[in-house]
C-alpha cells in the first residue's frame, strides 16, 4: 500500500498546486481583491497596484543581491580552483558570472507583465508579477509554472538546510580556533556540529516571524556588511599565507593532470567544483522578489538592471580574489571551506572574526531565501481557508520594558517554526558542505537562472523560432543544461561517498 499513498500525496500536492494557480490567475485577470490578494492601504500612500507604497532603492536592491550572492558559496571557491586548476578555473568563474548577469537582465524584463490590469483608481496599468512564478505564469503558462514551483521552493528548502550547515561549521570553527591556540595545531578539538546547528535554528525561529520580504532591507544591509568583512580577511589571510610560502602554489590543470597523467577518478571532483561555482552565484530565484521592493520611478527594471551590476560585479571581484588568492596560498591542498578548514591558524583572534561575520551573514542571508517559500505558502493556506482564523487573524503583542508592538499570527508562528526545525534536522543528517553545495547549485542554476529566464524573454519578445537570436539562446540554455547534469552527477558521486562512512548524529567536526 505504501507506493500507492506516495503516489497519492505527490497528485494532492500537485492538485494544490493547479489550484492555487488557476485562482491567481483567474484573480489577475479579474483585478478582484480576495482572502488571497494582498491587504490594501487606504491611507493615499500607495502604489499603482493598490499595495503599500513600495520604499526600496538601489541600494537596497544591491544589498539583498550581494547578501544573497556572497554566501557560503565564496568560501568554497578555492577548493573549486583546486579542482579546475590555474586555467579553467577563472575561466568558469567568469563565464558562470556572464551568463547569470546577462540572464538576470532578461528576468528583470519581466517584473511587469504584458497583460495591463485595471488599478484600484481605474487606470489600465502593465500588472506587476511579485514572484517568480508569478513571472513564469504570465509569460509560459500554467504547465511550466507547476515546474517551477517545484524547482524554485525545493531549492529554497535545499538553501535552508545548506546555510545551517555552513553557519554551524563557521560556529565550530570559533571553538576549534581558540582550542589549537591553547594546546597546538596537532591537538585533536573535536567539537560537536550539532549544538550549533540548533543554535542557529533558534534565532531562525524568531527572525521567521519577520511578516514579508519588504521588511528585511535593514537585514539583508547587515548581512552584507559582514559577507565583505569575511571576503576580506580570508583575502589578506592567503595574502599573508602566499608571502610566507614566497611562491605561488597550484597547477594550470588542477585535478585533470594532478599526476602529470590523465585521471578518471579526478572527474567527479571537477564536476562538484563546477556545481560548488553554480550555487555561489544562485540568486535568480528571488530576483523578482528583490525587484518587487523597488520605488517607482524610475522604472523598476531600471533600478534592478543597474543593481544586478553592482551586485554581480562587486561579488565576481571578491570571488577571483578569494578564489585565486587561496589556491595560490595552499594549491591543491586549498580546503573545501576556507575560513574554517584551518589552512590558517593565526592569527586566531582574526579568523574568529571571520567566522563571526560569516555566521552573522548566514543569518540574514536564510531570511532572504526563505521569505518566499513562507509567502507561498501563507498565500496558499489563504486560498485554501478563506474563513479560518487561524491563518487569518492577527495579534498585537506588546512587548515588555515599554517595547513596540508585533504582529503575531498562529499560523504563520506553527508554519515557519515547522520548517526551520525541519532544516535543522535534515542539516544534522547531511553536514557534508561542499556535496550540499553542489548538488544545490547544479538544481537551481540551469533552470532557474537559464532556462525560465531565456524562455519568458523569448515570448515576452516574440522571438521567432530558428532565428538567429532563438538557436542562439537556445543553444546557451543546452549548454549550461550540460553543466549542470554534470555538476549534479559529480556532487552526488561525492554524497554517495561520505555516506560510505558517514553515521548521523554521532559525527563531529
Amino acid at each position: 500500500m505504501a507506493p500507492f499513498a506516495k503516489d497519492d500525496s505527490i497528485a494532492a500536492t500537485m492538485h494544490s498546486i493547479d489550484v492555487m494557480i488557476s485562482k491567481e490567475a483567474m484573480l489577475a485577470e479579474a483585478g478582484k481583491v480576495t482572502p488571497c490578494s494582498p491587504t490594501y492601504s487606504s491611507d493615499g500612500e500607495v502604489d499603482d497596484d493598490g499595495r503599500p507604497k513600495r520604499t526600496g532603492t538601489f541600494w537596497t536592491a544591491s544589498a539583498h543581491i550581494i547578501t544573497a550572492v556572497i554566501g557560503s558559496g565564496v568560501l568554497s571557491l578555492a577548493w573549486s580552483m583546486a579542482k579546475l586548476g590555474w586555467i579553467a578555473g577563472p575561466i568558469c568563474l567568469l563565464l558562470f558570472a556572464v551568463i547569470t548577469y546577462y540572464t538576470s537582465l532578461l528576468l528583470a524584463d519581466c517584473y511587469r507583465s504584458p497583460a495591463s490590469t485595471i488599478s484600484p483608481d481605474g487606470t489600465m496599468i502593465e500588472k506587476r508579477n511579485y514572484t517568480y512564478m508569478d513571472a513564469v505564469r504570465s509569460n509560459l503558462g500554467p504547465t511550466q509554472t507547476r515546474l517551477c514551483a517545484i524547482v524554485q521552493y525545493t531549492n529554497f528548502a535545499g538553501t535552508a538546510i545548506g546555510y545551517t550547515i555552513t553557519a554551524s561549521i563557521s560556529m565550530i570553527a570559533i571553538a576549534r580556533s581558540k582550542c589549537f591556540h591553547e594546546h597546538g595545531h596537532d591537538a585533536p578539538c573535536f567539537i560537536s556540529t550539532y549544538p550549533y546547528m540548533l543554535l542557529f535554528g533558534g534565532v531562525q525561529v524568531i527572525l521567521s516571524q519577520i511578516p514579508n520580504f519588504s521588511k528585511l532591507s535593514w537585514l539583508s544591509i547587515v548581512a552584507a556588511v559582514m559577507s565583505f568583512s569575511y571576503a576580506i580577511i580570508g583575502v589578506g589571510l592567503g595574502i599573508g599565507k602566499v608571502a610566507e610560502n614566497k611562491h605561488m602554489e597550484g597547477t594550470a590543470g588542477g585535478m585533470l593532470f594532478s599526476s602529470n597523467e590523465f585521471e578518471m577518478a579526478n572527474i567527479w571532483p571537477m564536476f562538484q567544483a563546477l556545481g560548488n561555482i553554480a550555487f555561489a552565484y544562485s540568486f535568480s530565484m528571488i530576483l523578482i522578489e528583490i525587484q518587487d521592493t523597488v520605488r517607482s520611478p524610475p522604472p523598476e527594471t531600471v533600478t534592478m538592471k543597474k543593481a544586478n551590476l553592482m551586485g554581480i560585479s562587486t561579488t565576481t571581484l571578491f570571488y577571483m580574489l578569494c578564489s585565486c588568492i587561496g589556491y595560490a596560498a595552499f594549491g591543491d591542498a586549498a580546503p573545501g571551506n576556507l575560513l574554517t578548514g584551518f589552512g590558517f591558524y593565526e592569527p586566531y583572534w582574526l579568523i574568529d572574526i571571520a567566522n563571526v561575520c560569516i555566521v552573522v551573514h548566514l543569518v540574514g542571508a536564510f531570511q532572504v531565501f526563505t521569505q518566499p517559500l513562507f509567502a507561498f505558502v501563507e498565500e496558499w493556506a489563504s486560498c485554501r481557508y478563506p474563513k479560518n482564523q487561524i491563518i487569518h487573524k492577527e495579534y498585537n503583542i506588546h512587548l515588555p520594558l515599554n517595547g513596540p508592538s508585533v504582529q503575531l499570527n498562529l499560523f504563520r508562528l506553527i508554519w515557519r517554526t515547522t520548517f526551520v526545525i525541519f532544516a535543522t534536522l535534515a542539516s544534522m543528517l547531511l553536514p557534508f558542505f561542499n556535496d550540499i553545495l553542489g548538488v544545490l547549485g547544479a538544481l537551481a542554476f540551469w533552470p532557474l537562472t537559464v532556462y525560465f529566464p531565456i524562455q519568458m524573454h523569448i515570448a515576452q519578445s516574440g522571438t521567432q523560432r530558428w532565428s538567429r537570436k532563438w538557436i542562439c539562446l537556445q543553444l546557451l540554455s543546452a549548454i549550461c543544461l550540460l553543466v549542470s547534469l554534470a555538476a549534479l552527477i559529480g556532487s552526488l558521486q561525492g554524497v554517495v561517498e561520505d555516506l560510505k562512512i558517514y553515521k548521523p548524529f554521532e559525527g563531529s567536526a
